[in-house]
């Protein structure tokens, strides 16, 4: 099964995360399948990339809280369900 979760990068106190599809076997630095996007907390600034998202969302790749929480503030889920009604 496949997760979009956050791996964490950056130095001590300056985290950032890329959020990337793994594997659920994984850890959490573990060998990632896509980098999709990332986000900075500091910063509140987002990066995604919304078609191989939904790719991954189509094929039943599953979000964890805190990257579901960061699509849903994108509106990722209202394009998943446009793509779904065509």
């Amino acid at each position: 099964m496949v997760k979009l979760r956050l791996k964490r990068c950056g130095r001590k106190q300056r985290a950032i995360y890329r959020i990337v599809a793994i594997d659920v076997r994984s850890r959490r630095e573990g060998r990632d399948l896509c980098k999709v996007g990332f986000y900075d907390p500091i910063k509140n600034q987002t990066y995604l990339n919304v078609p191989v998202i939904l790719n991954f969302l189509e094929k039943g790749a599953q979000p964890t809280e805190t990257v579901h929480d960061i699509l849903k503030k994108a509106e990722v889920f209202k394009e998943l369900q446009g793509n779904q009604t065509k």
